[in-house]
């Protein structure tokens, strides 16, 4: 069984038990937050899409920040350089039961 959420303006494929690195959520770690499913695949069954497709529920199991990323504006022959960095916030969220509607 699978289905694909929507938050931070992706979508994800997911399965229960998968662990996710998606856009800063609300909440603390342990606290349980719930998508509305864009589609939903029962095993066995057609796809069912739309919105009352299901839900998923998660729980939220850390919040961090990515590798930096190298910033390195550079303009040849005027001796223009800039190096800047950037480290994206992510919350780790862990898939647990989907629910076809």
């Amino acid at each position: 069984m699978y289905a694909i959420i929507k938050t931070g303006g992706k979508q994800y494929r997911v399965s229960p038990g998968d662990v996710l690195h998606v856009e800063k959520l609300k909440g603390a770690a342990g606290s349980a937050v719930e998508f509305p499913a864009l589609a939903v695949a029962p095993d066995g069954e057609k796809l069912r899409a739309g919105k009352s497709a299901g839900k998923v529920s998660a729980t939220i199991m850390r919040e961090a920040r990515e590798k930096k990323v190298i910033v390195f504006k550079f303009k040849r022959k005027k001796q223009y350089k800039r190096t800047n960095g950037h480290r994206q916030a992510f919350t780790a969220v862990k898939i647990g039961e989907i629910t076809a509607a």
